[in-house]
């Protein structure tokens, strides 16, 4: 699951504070800044790169794993 609001702080802590920003520093598109602003994407495996060269985010700290469905008692 992506987690946003790491993100959100390492751009914070650059001053970046919106999806313009984002999009202006990692040279993307506005819709694909904006997205990933928003939490309605998680970045992509070269984007991830990407954020981490910039912000000094690991991909395995924008993405926490997703907890295993619970198995009906039968």
């Amino acid at each position: 699951m992506y987690d946003r609001s790491t993100l959100h702080a390492a751009a914070r802590s650059l001053g970046d504070h919106r999806p313009v920003d984002l999009q202006g520093r990692l040279k993307v598109a506005r819709t694909t800044a904006w997205r990933l602003w928003h939490g309605r994407n998680a970045p992509s495996a070269a984007l991830a790169v990407v954020v981490e060269q910039h912000y000094g985010v690991t991909a395995a700290q924008l993405l926490t794993p997703t907890p295993a469905p619970k198995q009906a008692a039968i």
